[in-house]
């Protein structure tokens, strides 16, 4: 008898890692949570080369979902480059044999970590969005269990109180990424730590958005056409950041979501956090239509409340500035 016979016969990786197996239990829950739009639904999160941490919930997704005809784009913060997203990007594409890009209008399956594209996503784009924390409910109820109580009964007066109380204190909330969102009128839900610049792009989304945490062992979904609202009162409404006098120092770009750069002398200049739109607009490439338009105009007429007393009189008499045209 030989060391050789008695061996284990070779076995190769399955297609795009997972097995068969786990691919068919992850579809299933992710079919769950598209149908209860905000539902949070465990799922057996597996083992993968990835640290916990690290968009291992993100990986797992995108693994069950990329076919070899997909275009697969991975951004970390809005970057391509990042050794985070270059490093899933590459095993992504040798597990697959998918192809790859860094261009948010060629890719069908975009795994993103705490950003939305600038650019508007369409109906045949999925976009899967890696989620540390799960649970919207965690900074006001520590127990899990009895928060899945609230869930079931859509008790949320708690989450209500605290940004009560931030605006009494602060006047204004203090919770920026990750802020929460009620989903199609029924589910708290935490949008994943995505500023809250880019809420407003999972309203009524042509897209489907599908969030996964998988030290959490949590998926859920939020379907194309869903009605996506942060929490807010309507004499306090929300507000994304304020970047209004900032401009991209490479392009001059203003109205889009920018990343601070302090320098030596104690100055800062802001660039594009989006870096595919931003090398677009560099090199004077055509881009897709982008969810605010230049004026800093949300694409949904109404959604955002005016900021500055000119834009509210200007509602008042003429109904709302976002009216107008992009």
């Amino acid at each position: 008898m030989r060391l050789a016979e008695l061996a284990h016969p070779r076995q190769d990786y399955a297609y795009a890692f997972l097995d068969a197996f786990a691919k068919r239990e992850l579809r299933r829950r992710l079919l769950k949570a598209v149908a209860i739009p905000g539902y949070q639904v465990p799922y057996a999160s597996r083992e993968v080369p990835l640290a916990r941490g690290w968009g291992t919930g993100g990986l797992q997704v995108t693994l069950a979902l990329v076919g070899p005809e997909d275009v697969v784009k991975v951004i970390d913060q809005g970057d391509d480059q990042s050794v985070n997203a270059a490093n899933l990007r590459r095993f992504i594409a040798r597990m697959s044999g998918a192809r790859t890009t860094t261009d948010t209008a060629l890719a069908t399956l975009i795994q993103s970590r705490h950003r939305i594209p600038e650019e508007m996503l369409g109906p045949v784009q999925i976009l899967v969005l890696q989620v540390p924390y799960p649970e919207p409910l965690a900074r006001v109820e520590p127990s899990f269990a009895r928060a899945r109580e609230l869930h079931a009964d859509a008790e949320y007066g708690q989450v209500w109180l605290g940004l009560y109380e931030d605006l009494v204190r602060y006047r204004t909330p203090t919770q920026g990424a990750d802020y929460p969102v009620l989903v199609h009128g029924r589910y708290l839900m935490a949008p994943s730590p995505i500023p809250r610049w880019d809420n407003p792009k999972l309203h009524q989304a042509q897209h489907l958005t599908l969030l996964s945490a998988g030290r959490e062992k949590r998926v859920y979904a939020v379907p194309p056409f869903t009605e996506v609202r942060p929490v807010e009162f309507s004499d306090v409404p929300f507000e994304v950041e304020d970047q209004r006098g900032w401009a991209d120092w490479q392009t001059g770009v203003r109205h889009k979501f920018m990343t601070e750069l302090p320098q030596a002398d104690g100055d800062c200049r802001y660039e594009l956090s989006d870096r595919d739109y931003a090398r677009k607009r560099a090199a004077g490439l055509p881009t897709q239509p982008t969810y605010y338009n230049e004026e800093g105009r949300f694409y949904h007429p109404g959604y955002l409340a005016p900021r500055t007393p000119a834009e509210r009189l200007e509602r008042l008499l003429h109904g709302s500035p976002d009216d107008l045209p992009a």
